[in-house]
């Protein structure tokens, strides 16, 4: 069984001519220990609710993980092995969710995949504790990883790790491919942790160093693990990269090219693996086949579920919306109360603030909605009233019932768990710090818009006028930079009706993720006729008329965030100099980037000279075809914003003035 995974990754990498053969041929083992004793899963359902979860952490490994897909039945023939890394195949490079039947994230970037574990056994954990019932566990599933030493020496799993000791998730199972090699040769000069002690150290149950090697006792270890109640587990599987090439095993050459046709001959030869490229005897086929294994433990949970149904039919119906993904049906009316409040109070305050007013509505209503801070909870104000944080008895491991998360200083850590969390079904997570840490959480953030997740990023502090944590801490070129990812719905509110429409936007964004870019300054209310565009992106907010002019609109001031006060106030000052302006409020460049032609017309006028303002750099603003930018393309400096705000130029004054120019030219 093991050697015709090392077989179809020979031939798969050779066919590509390229790709990653050592990881595969070394994990072969591992990866019959536990399809073959352990995981639960269907290959003809590859979605049911309470299948185990695997990651594959070393995602360049990718041919080990379809290998064993096609092996055990699911829906990917011979034909797309055959295709591996080539155009439109289910087959890529690394593993891609939703591509190719049975992956369960996409991985690559090393130490995303034990993190996004991390973040699918906790989901499991929140689940199991509030759904369960008696003896109806409807939800009870492990989550296994196999991760490689690329992974350990990525700091993430650093921060992933410990939080899964802390949060005591015994039913995420770590298998360790270790196996001392990476690109660069022999990992032990610059990889000396002793890894048993770190995990240790972190609260995991740590089993081995096991032979990697060893099928039967690797089940026999996984079984063990199986058994903890209180810990995570990380079993140790020593191993040989390219396992069974008579000229490649145990070195780098293994890891990352392909063996060529002479070694693959030596190879096989070496196996006892006589057959041609791409074959499989009937009786290995066979046993790999779990069809009908999946199939019998599909039943038994569904059995088991239909008696749920029965002695909890609203329990029952709020599970399965939940892991669809559907908002309750009430979602709508939430979202225009909470809107239509905000408009009526008309609050003066922050934006971060404005965040959290919004978020009290939406938990209450959303019980999905997992929320969490980097150790910042009362600078991104992510805490509500209904969202206690969230705690592990220290004997039990059970939860408290929280849904705030304190994921320490984490960033990176928490976007991925996000992703994981999001990944598993049952909940929308959010999570804030500042947003000049988004470069700590910028890799994460671009998996969730690859990998289209529900998943909210709340970035308070957003600008100079943080003030004197100087510009270590002031975001210049971040809201541009995050609105380059695709997929990525960047928000910018620029008061408390815009805040609370763009975490409504954000919670129906069911196919991508949403960075909500909050100001730690208050924000006056910009006083609307209405606000039914302002989920559009950009809308007209305030005409010349609104300052007493009556002649035809010059100039259009586009602004976001906080800056919208500057364009409203700028534009008082143009009226008494005779020149008529229109303020255009744009939260979201990038949903209003994806309106109708006729939309952005009606709002951004032909012929009609624009200025856009913003406390970020100037770049893409251009795209607007703008004749003037007020921005920053130069770090900050500390001191108080009000002074900040007047050595860059962010003044009424200043933008009048440009305006003027403007029209001068």
């Amino acid at each position: 069984m093991a050697n015709a995974i090392r077989a179809l990754t020979m031939d798969a990498v050779q066919a590509a001519n390229s790709g990653h053969p050592g990881a595969p041929l070394g994990m072969a083992d591992m990866a019959v220990a536990l399809w073959g004793s352990h995981l639960k899963h269907n290959p003809t359902n590859p979605n049911w609710l309470d299948r185990d979860r695997f990651v594959l952490s070393n995602g360049h490994a990718s041919m080990l993980l379809y290998s064993v897909l096609h092996l055990t039945g699911y829906k990917l023939p011979m034909a797309e092995l055959k295709k591996f890394r080539q155009l439109h195949s289910k087959t890529p490079g690394h593993p891609e969710v939703d591509v190719t039947p049975g992956v369960e994230t996409t991985t690559g970037p090393l130490g995303q995949g034990i993190t996004n574990a991390v973040g699918m056994a906790l989901a499991e954990k929140l689940l199991a504790q509030e759904f369960n019932r008696d003896d109806l566990d409807v939800v009870n599933h492990h989550t296994f990883t196999f991760m490689g030493d690329g992974c350990l020496m990525e700091g993430i799993s650093h921060e992933a790790a410990a939080l899964a000791g802390a949060w005591k998730l015994n039913k995420l199972i770590a298998l360790y491919d270790d196996n001392g090699i990476s690109i660069d040769g022999q990992v032990a000069p610059w990889f000396i942790d002793n890894t048993a002690l770190r995990f240790q150290a972190y609260g995991w149950n740590v089993l081995g160093p096991i032979d990697g090697h060893d099928a039967e006792l690797v089940a026999d270890t996984i079984a063990q693990a199986k058994l903890s109640t209180d810990k995570p587990t990380l079993i140790i599987c020593k191993t040989a990269i390219g396992k069974g090439s008579p000229n490649r095993a145990n070195t780098s050459k293994a890891h990352g090219e392909p063996f060529g046709d002479a070694e693959i001959a030596l190879t096989r030869e070496a196996l006892n693996w006589p057959h041609k490229p791409f074959t499989i005897p009937k009786d290995v086929v066979a046993a790999w086949d779990g069809k009908v294994a999946g199939a019998a433990a599909e039943k038994a949970w569904n059995d088991k579920f239909a008696a749920y149904k029965t002695a909890h039919p609203e329990l029952a119906k709020e599970l399965v919306r939940r892991m669809k993904g559907d908002l309750p049906k009430n979602f709508n009316q939430v979202a225009v109360d909470t809107a239509v409040a905000a408009h009526t109070k008309a609050d003066t305050v922050a934006s971060r603030k404005a965040s959290q007013l919004a978020l009290e509505s939406f938990t209450a209503a959303l019980p999905e909605m997992l929320g969490g801070s980097a150790d910042l909870t009362g600078s991104n104000l992510t805490n509500t009233k209904c969202t206690p944080n969230l705690r592990f008895d220290d004997v039990t491991g059970a939860s408290n019932g929280g849904r705030h998360i304190n994921y320490g200083v984490r960033e990176f850590g928490m976007a991925a768990i996000m992703n994981g969390v999001a990944l598993h079904g049952g909940f929308i997570p959010y999570g804030g710090t500042f947003l000049t840490f988004s470069d700590y959480s910028r890799n994460a953030i671009r998996m969730a818009a690859l990998m289209k997740l529900r998943v909210v990023h709340v970035f308070t502090h957003d600008s100079i006028g943080l003030g004197e944590d100087g510009p270590t801490h002031q975001s210049i070129e971040h809201a541009a930079s995050l609105r380059l990812i695709p997929n990525l719905d960047v928000w910018r509110p620029g008061d408390t009706a815009e805040t609370a429409v763009a975490w409504a936007v954000a919670l129906q964004n069911k196919n991508k993720p949403t960075a909500l870019l909050l100001s730690r300054q208050n924000i006056n209310y910009a006083p609307k006729s209405g606000m039914g565009d302002i989920s559009k992106g950009a809308y007209v907010l305030a005409e010349p008329t609104e300052v007493g002019m009556k002649k035809k609109m010059q100039a259009v001031i586009i602004a976001t965030g906080s800056e919208v006060q500057l364009a409203l106030k700028a534009q008082e000052i143009l009226a008494t100099r005779k020149i008529a302006v229109r303020v255009v409020s744009m939260p979201s460049n990038t949903t209003f980037d994806k309106q109708s032609v006729e939309y952005k017309i009606s709002v951004l006028p032909a012929g009609v000279p624009r200025i856009a303002v913003e406390m970020g750099v100037s770049e893409g603003w251009w795209k607007y075809g703008c004749a003037a930018v007020v921005g920053i393309d130069t770090f900050g400096e500390s001191a108080p914003a009000p002074v900040l705000f007047d050595l860059f130029g962010f003044t009424p004054v200043n933008v009048a003035d440009t305006v003027e120019k403007v029209l001068r030219k």
